[in-house]
């Protein structure tokens, strides 16, 4: 063990790359706590088993065999071969050279069980991207995937790429080097063993290529931990507090709003005891506060969390039964555009910022939207698009990190209608029945079983003939 300039510039480096992180890390959590506050306690057991299937699992991936197959290479490759990463800090830290070669035959299986993976990254990756660019899968378009997001999503293949070049020169130099030296090399290496001649016979040559292989892995890794936060990847970290905190009650259940669930009780039975009006600390009454959602912060927080943990894969819009009969909703453009809006009203300054590239890196807005009232609802969501949902749970079916769309769909419905009374003429007219008749349907409580008579009259004719 030895210290030397370079451990200390690798400090700094390494100092800098975790705390820009940490810091974007923070403005998250914070916007994502702008929302309602929705009691997330107990139940830790059944919340832990899912997120052991779905988020550690990769569960619903598995709907689909061939990409799945393809990410379960990379998600595993990305656990396993940051095992190795570990070794690098502690080798950039203290001046050691492998410092877990120690491990001997286990050291060995990590090394090579690390090449391979690497090695069918790189054959993963290339497929990810003849999916998107080439033979593009249809989920993989739409209005809400111009622009950054696909964009977004072709750096995350570069760069992982790069990682693994880098990867395989640090390991192929210091390999020959070894060889050249009549060393042994620690570990195992059964792809940068055929990459040897690829590479000069000069020692010196040999070193200075491992140090760039080195260092352009770690630097990148941490250039990419900060890209992570602006981007869709994010997902990579908060898809397992995202499952942990997803929803137990059945799909179908609707949340009640508190407040008026008390006044429906009251008018039922008088003697219920309606919960006295919500206080500030100095007396004065707390705004109540409005019916459903119109801005981001009107949601829970965990819709939030949803949004920052969407992966922008599209299965949702893919089974949507509205988007596929031509409607205009895209349940994907509703998480994608409720995050959008957090950044833009909390001004979260992301490193690599999305607003970096102007407006236009963002998909495109339609031209219906109110560009003057900026808020979630209408500044970027249409009641066009709300509208169209049919409320199967499909999109949220579909997710692979158990996403709810349907619930902010339902809560942004819930302000057109209650704050608003902006639903559709059939919804209106629908009102209107239950509230004369008790029933959805024009008729009045003593004309309800007219089919029946009528019924009745019919089948008698049929049975005297």
């Amino acid at each position: 063990m030895h210290f030397s300039i370079q451990n200390i510039i690798f400090l700094l480096v390494a100092l800098a790359g975790f705390g820009l992180f940490a810091w974007q890390a923070s403005r998250i959590r914070a916007n994502v706590l702008q929302g309602r506050d929705r009691d997330m306690s107990g139940h830790v057991q059944e919340r832990l088993w899912k997120t052991l299937l779905v988020a550690f699992g990769q569960q619903k991936m598995f709907k689909r065999l061939t990409p799945a197959f393809l990410h379960l290479i990379v998600y595993v490759g990305f656990i396993v071969i940051n095992i190795e990463v570990i070794e690098i800090m502690v080798d950039g830290l203290f001046g050691t050279h492998r410092f877990l070669q120690f491990a001997g035959p286990a050291y060995s299986a990590l090394t090579g069980i690390n090449e391979i993976l690497g090695a069918l990254v790189i054959v993963a990756v290339t497929a990810f991207w003849w999916r998107r660019n080439v033979n593009v899968v249809k989920r993989f378009t739409g209005p809400e995937m111009r622009a950054w997001p696909k964009m977004d999503g072709n750096i995350i293949l570069y760069v992982e790429v790069v990682l693994m070049v880098a990867l395989f020169l640090m390991n192929t130099a210091d390999l020959k080097a070894h060889q050249l030296q009549n060393l042994t090399m620690p570990g195992a290496f059964p792809v940068s063993q055929f990459l040897t001649g690829l590479l000069p016979d000069s020692v010196p040559a040999l070193h200075m290529l491992e140090r760039v292989g080195w260092w352009a892995h770690i630097v990148g890794i941490l250039l990419f931990l900060n890209y992570l936060p602006s981007s869709k990847h994010f997902h990579i970290i908060l898809a397992f507090p995202n499952v942990f905190f997803s929803r137990l009650i059945p799909q179908g259940q609707f949340s009640n709003v508190e407040s008026i669930m008390h006044e429906v009780k009251s008018m039922m039975d008088p003697s219920y005891p309606v919960p006295a009006p919500a206080t500030n600390p100095d007396g004065s009454a707390v705004a109540p506060a409005p019916f459903g959602a119109k801005d981001v912060n009107d949601l829970a927080w965990t819709n939030l969390l949803n949004a920052y943990s969407c992966t922008e894969c599209g299965r949702c819009t893919s089974v949507c039964p509205a988007n596929i009969t031509g409607k205009l909703l895209s349940p994907r453009k509703i998480i994608m555009d409720t995050r959008d809006r957090m950044e833009e009203k909390y001004n979260a300054p992301l490193i690599f910022s999305p607003a970096l590239y102007g407006a236009a890196a963002k998909h495109d807005p339609q031209e219906q939207l109110d560009k003057e009232n900026h808020t979630l609802l209408r500044g970027y969501v249409t009641p066009e698009e709300l509208w169209a949902c049919t409320t199967c749970n499909a999109c949220v079916e579909a997710c692979p990190v158990n996403i709810n769309p349907l619930e902010s769909i339902v809560e942004m419905r819930r302000f057109l209608v209650l704050e608003e009374s902006a639903a559709p003429n059939a919804l209106n007219a629908m009102f209107s029945n239950i509230e004369n008749n008790g029933a959805p349907w024009a008729f009045s409580p003593s004309d309800r079983f007219n089919w029946a008579d009528d019924l009745f009259v019919a089948e008698k004719g049929t049975v005297q003939a």
